[in-house]
């Protein structure tokens, strides 16, 4: 069995077809529970336990409705946009875009991030450090209007007329909310929607098999050689990007009081002065406090290579490019509107200080971060579209 998936797998998504439209383990050994759902869990090696919600508990109908509607462009208001617009399964549940463009057109200022292992967020979004349910956040893209995503407001009842007219979804509905007379509603669709990207539970990667399975040829030499790198002091990547998810910002079981972490990386000194753009200045959008300027949540760097372009704003297009940012310990702007030296950021992180690379340690770290990649997570048929209208990965079909 695919023991990236085996949570998901145990949880037995029974997906109706037709329709239209850290590094060194120490989180947690890999448990076998049973939720207060009744479900078997069995968690990739290294993996603790996600927290269920109590007011969302997963079961197998509520899942497989969330699929349904995740890649359901009915899910927009003018029916030109799903879930899966942005978060796209041959790009990690990313979209390959520097930031997402929503239904009605209207650009986003920030870059969709990729939900492979969502459940496991202490926080969602980039910023904001008040948004720490998948159900919350689910709301957001329905309901936004500035900018608007999937169009929900005041269109609410026509969006969820769709759905209720559909015989294959008053099935999906029925099995999902039992005993409901007319369980049609936006915090439904939310929490089904939820449940779905509960299970994205990525964890079989060639650096998964090698360092919490035993497999020491999972990973080539050149990425072992990256491994050390990147986990020691000298490029200081771990300290933001450590742990089972490869990202501080974690929620769990085995954690009472999930933390979240949001850092400057330099990526921006306007004018010398530490501003970040207007429309993208991070934590300070919720504090107004000047030392949070341009602080952001670090991602998972899980199935990374698949994610560009990178950074909140998708402003640096490759690997190799977020290695020469964090090299430099900023990004320099010559010119234009957004001038400045980044690595001069009064703001900035203590940890972004810059490192030397060999143009053959620079290749070596590049093959770790794509050790990252779990082709089996990504190829799964549980996690595909139902419709037929967002395609796998290529890799997937080889």
């Amino acid at each position: 069995m695919n023991k990236a998936l085996g949570w998901a797998v145990a949880l037995g998504l029974s997906l109706a077809a037709g329709g239209c439209g850290g590094g060194d383990g120490d989180e947690a050994s890999s448990p076998s529970t049973t939720t207060s759902s009744g479900y078997s869990e069995s968690l990739p090696p290294g993996f603790p336990t996600p927290k269920e919600s109590t007011d969302n508990p997963l079961t197998d109908a509520k899942i497989a409705l969330g699929r349904h509607l995740f890649y359901d462009p009915r899910m927009s208001v003018n029916q030109t946009m799903a879930c899966a617009s942005c978060h796209q399964p041959a790009r990690a549940f990313s979209d390959g875009r520097p930031t997402s463009i929503g239904a009605t057109g209207e650009n986003h200022p920030r870059n969709a991030m990729s939900l492979t292992n969502v459940v496991y967020n202490a926080t969602f979004n980039w910023a904001n450090p008040g948004l720490a349910t998948l159900h919350a956040q689910a709301l957001i893209p329905m309901f936004g209007e500035f900018p608007v995503e999937l169009g929900w407001s005041d269109r609410e009842v026509e969006i969820l007329d769709r759905f209720r007219h559909d015989p294959l979804y008053r099935q999906l509905f029925a099995d999902a909310y039992p005993g409901e007379s007319d369980p049609f509603d936006a915090d439904r669709v939310a929490k089904a929607i939820a449940a779905f990207g509960s299970t994205l539970i990525s964890g079989n990667s060639p650096y998964d098999q090698s360092t919490y399975q035993g497999n020491r040829n999972a990973m080539s030499e050149a990425a072992r050689r990256g491994q050390e790198l990147f986990f020691s002091e000298r490029m200081e990547c771990f300290h933001c990007h450590g742990g089972f998810n490869f990202s501080q910002a974690v929620s769990h079981s085995g954690i009472t009081l999930a933390q979240a972490e949001f850092h400057n990386n330099g990526l921006y000194n306007i004018n010398g002065t530490g501003d970040y753009p207007l429309s993208n200045r991070g934590l300070w959008e919720f504090t107004h406090r000047s030392a949070d300027m341009g602080r952001f949540r670090a991602p998972t760097l899980r199935n990374i290579e698949l994610t560009a372009p990178y950074m909140h704003d998708g402003s640096i297009a490759t690997l190799e490019e977020v290695l020469d940012h964090y090299s430099r310990g900023g990004r320099l702007i010559a010119e234009g509107p957004l001038a400045g030296d980044g690595a001069k950021n009064p703001f900035k992180s203590e940890l972004i200080v810059g490192f030397s690379l060999t143009t053959q340690e620079k290749q070596d770290v590049i093959a770790f971060l794509q050790s990252l990649t779990d082709w089996e997570f990504l190829c799964d048929p549980r996690f595909a579209d139902p419709f037929g209208n967002f395609e796998a990965h290529s890799h997937c079909y080889q």
